[in-house]
């Protein structure tokens, strides 16, 4: 007897028996599966059992049990009604599926995802029964949604279309405290194009097609299917209000690489074109009357074509002597009229026009200039300066002093000096 008293005391130090507490994840093994309800053996301790929402049929890993699978449960209570051990695949499987998510991204593995859902900003995706998220600037090109006009209803509409659908992603996010999981399409691209995109260098120029155009921009395939964009900025020299005004779908073009970043590949058309503003001196001169055609009508003023290459501002003050009114009342886009073209900066790529016969803003006469026909109303130069400088009272004050130091015999004249002066403060106000 105490023979068999050491052994077993041998034994269990040698095989300690750990009971498991509430929180806990178990190793069990599956011995019968009875109308949802699942039956386990829990090492030999006692059985348990796992039913109703606390089975965990979205992650494969439960999704398909069967008699003898060893499986992990998380333990709710150590005895329910029944003298079970309550148990929850629910739990245990979440939490391995976190720990399984955030071994992935470490490692950059690719993985699958099903679709669930969709709103503006991207795809509601499953990941490891985990619910997971994928932005939209994190498809991969084919499926990104490219509409024109940018219609926000349209972009849902082509996100829809991947419901139910399943897509290759890796993750790039993952946080189990904030349950955030934001995984990447366009990342699993990129790793397969990683060797196409390094066969090019900023500067090279490509040929390729016009896949779809959108209020920012066209977007151009080439190569081996790849894809660049082309900003509207980018595309032409002067200023166009969308993509369509100057390119369609299925346009052959050509473009520089300007910007290589991973999978962003960014275009320019206008860059293998000389500036047509570089001459624009050679063609127009300040002061000079030219026909423009009017291409778009702002509050501001008129956008107006004055070629095909180069295109100019007339500002609203440039439009009339008075207050300019509704512009859409006076002109109409495509109306050809006559300007005088009143500034020129080339590097700025601006061009200001006045319209032909309008006098324009006034503006102050440089010292050095000759007397301009507005203060030729007999003045001298000397005292048109004066006044610009000092308030009208100080100017009819020096002409009172330079009056008292005039002759008798010119006594006639402050009349006319005085009507001068009246005039002159009106204008200064």
């Amino acid at each position: 007897m105490s023979e068999q008293k050491l052994d077993f005391k041998t034994l269990m130090t040698a095989h300690p028996l750990t009971i498991p507490k509430v929180g806990d994840v178990v190793k069990c093994k599956i011995i019968s599966i009875d109308k949802g309800d699942v039956h386990v053996d829990i090492e030999g301790l006692t059985v348990g059992v796992v039913r109703g929402r606390e089975l965990f049929a979205e992650a494969k890993e439960y999704g398909s049990l069967k008699v003898n699978n060893e499986v992990e449960a998380t333990v709710l209570e150590m005895e329910n009604e029944n003298g079970e051990m309550e148990l929850s695949f629910r739990i245990a499987g979440y939490q391995r599926a976190w720990n399984n998510v955030r071994k992935w991204m470490q490692d950059n593995i690719t993985i699958k995802a099903k679709v669930l859902a969709a709103n503006k900003g991207g795809l509601m995706v499953q990941v490891e029964g985990l619910a997971g998220f994928v932005p939209v600037s994190q498809l991969n090109p084919e499926h990104y949604p490219r509409v024109t006009g940018g219609d926000k209803n349209r972009i849902l509409e082509k996100l829809r279309e991947l419901i139910n659908k399943e897509m290759e992603v890796k993750l790039i996010d993952v946080n189990e405290k904030e349950e955030k999981l934001i995984v990447s399409e366009k990342a699993v691209w990129e790793d397969s194009q990683k060797a196409v995109l390094e066969s090019y260098k900023v500067g090279d120029t490509v040929e390729g097609e016009i896949s779809a155009l959108t209020s920012f921009g066209a977007f151009v395939k080439f190569g081996q299917d790849l894809e660049g964009l082309v900003h509207i900025s980018e595309i032409a020299w002067q200023r166009i209000d969308h993509p369509k005004d100057i390119l369609k779908v299925g346009d052959k073009i050509k473009a520089q690489i300007i910007q290589l970043d991973r999978s962003k590949i960014y275009l320019s058309i206008k860059r293998l074109v000389d500036d047509p503003w570089k001459l624009v001196k050679d063609k127009y001169k300040v002061g000079e009357k030219v026909s423009g055609k009017i291409l778009k009508i702002e509050p501001f003023g008129l956008m107006v074509a004055l070629d095909k290459d180069i295109h100019g501002l007339a500002h609203i003050s440039e439009l009339a002597d008075e207050a300019a009114g509704n512009l859409h009342d006076k002109f109409k886009i495509g109306q050809v009229t006559d300007f005088e073209i009143v500034s020129l900066e080339p590097p700025e790529h601006r061009l200001g026009l006045r319209l032909f016969g309008v006098k324009g803003k006034v503006k102050k006469v440089p010292d050095s200039a000759p007397p301009s026909p507005e203060a030729s109303d007999g003045r001298s130069k000397a005292s048109t300066d004066k006044e610009e400088a000092s308030p009208s009272h100080k100017a009819s004050d020096e002409q009172s002093k330079e009056k008292e130091k005039k002759p008798k015999k010119t006594a006639k004249k402050p009349d006319s000096a005085k009507a001068s002066t009246g005039k002159e403060k009106m204008e200064d106000d």
